[in-house]
């Protein structure tokens, strides 16, 4: 059975940080791309951060640019979401997914419909 387990979520004052970390098992996704995605209350889930397989390259959601830095160790198959300078309006659910597709070695997604397997979320608040 696969399953994509996040963790690390909680509760900080603005400006403060949080490592999210999402921790794969059923199956290895070393040879695929990753993403982070999120949902606020009342709002659609967006996409924020995706990076390749190989882990040199990386997009991210505008807002976060600067601030957040996906990164992966696919010899534990998991990937990271480190979240510095956390602002209110970071506050939502945080997802981790996971996309078969391929598309080269310097392949990610910023669409959620890409992805396959998704984790059952965690929660960060951010107080003001």
């Amino acid at each position: 059975q696969v399953q994509l387990v996040e963790s690390g979520g909680g509760l900080v004052q603005a400006g403060g940080s949080l490592r999210l970390s999402c921790a794969a098992s059923g199956r290895t996704f070393s040879s695929h791309a990753m993403g982070w995605f999120r949902q606020a209350p009342g709002k659609e889930r967006e996409f924020v951060a995706a990076i390749n397989w190989r882990g040199d390259k990386s997009g991210y959601l505008d807002s976060v640019k600067g601030r957040f830095t996906i990164s992966r160790d696919n010899a534990q198959n998991t990937v990271y979401l480190q979240m510095d300078s956390l602002k209110p309006e970071d506050t939502a659910v945080y997802y981790c997914a996971a996309d078969l597709n391929y598309g080269g070695p310097y392949y990610y997604s910023e669409t959620a419909s890409s992805y396959t397997y998704w984790g059952q979320g965690t929660q960060v608040t951010v107080s003001s």
